[in-house]
């Protein structure tokens, strides 16, 4: 059988929401069985970038691989899978499309798991691609009744607005602020690039649920130090990554729950309906493989 060359165009086409959240869910769960391979990442040095490689093996599929992605020059990612029963390269997927919808399908679990039960109401801090697949996934787990969404730009806010509801179904609307945009949330997405925090833990409702996406060093963080001690938990997809970072974490290690331990019953995300929850996505080494695989599978043949 031949390999598979997937691009962008694929992931669009064949890998929905519903596909890429069961597969994460389930790698997640590996995770927490140890039937998944994910060490931390490595990073070559290579001048004033890095090559960057994550690699996982997935024992009970039969699969591993690795994704690979750089910070020279933004260049597109690639992923690799393999078969362990014949060695056999399986598909290789190139472009920009499956690592942030694989890190979306991530986010969306930790929301079905963390959030408060039923139809959410939801805030973007960011309108890029990782806000976009956060929203994509989270659209397969919950109701998403209303959604705000603020960017450094207006118009990328109201465009990110018009693109929800047009291919998703969801009303939303941009807005001015940050604060204004958080308020009164069920579930906050922040998904930038700042090095310094983009809102106040204050301005959370009781029982909030907050993702965040971008920076979390004690020295660079899109959100507040403040936000871990009004968090009733803390949870992460790869607490040995995050614990691997080469910068002293924004969330102390003591106080991360494995999110695969959550989706397992071996451990709470919350205890009342007012407890603040937070999700320190970091990126689980192996699910690109299992999304990967997931994908090779909707592939008409």
């Amino acid at each position: 059988m031949p390999v598979l060359l997937l691009d962008d165009d694929d992931v669009r086409a064949h890998l929905d929401a519903g596909t890429a959240v069961t597969a994460v869910r389930q790698a997640l769960l590996a995770a927490h069985h140890g039937t998944l391979d994910a060490p931390p990442r490595v990073q070559a040095r290579l001048g004033d970038g890095d090559l960057v490689v994550t690699a996982g093996r997935l024992r009970s599929q039969g699969l591993f691989g690795f994704r690979s992605y750089d910070t020279v020059v933004g260049a597109e990612q690639l992923v690799a899978v393999w078969g362990t029963e014949d060695g056999r390269l399986r598909a290789v997927v190139h472009g920009d499309e499956l690592g942030p919808r694989r890190t979306g399908a991530i986010g969306a679990v930790a929301v079905d798991v963390a959030a408060r039960p039923g139809p959410v109401r939801v805030a973007l801090v960011g309108a890029g691609p990782q806000a976009w697949t956060q929203l994509w996934a989270l659209c397969a787990v919950r109701e998403v009744v209303d959604a705000v969404v603020v960017a450094r730009h207006r118009e990328r806010a109201a465009a990110f607005a018009r693109r929800a509801a047009d291919e998703l179904g969801v009303e939303a609307r941009a807005v001015a602020t940050v604060e204004d945009a958080v308020r009164d949330r069920d579930v906050v997405i922040v998904a930038t690039g700042s090095a310094v925090p983009v809102l106040d833990s204050d301005w959370l409702a009781p029982g909030a649920h907050v993702t965040t996406l971008g920076p979390k060093t004690a020295t660079h963080h899109e959100v507040p130090v403040t936000l871990a001690d009004r968090a009733r938990t803390v949870l992460t997809d790869s607490p040995a990554q995050a614990a691997g970072s080469p910068a002293p974490p924004l969330f102390p290690a003591d106080r991360l729950v494995s999110l695969g331990a959550v989706l397992a019953g071996a451990a709470p995300a919350r205890t009342g309906p007012d407890d603040l929850t937070v999700f320190s996505s970091v990126g689980l080494a192996g699910t690109e493989i299992a999304v990967a695989a997931a994908l090779c599978e909707a592939v008409p043949r």
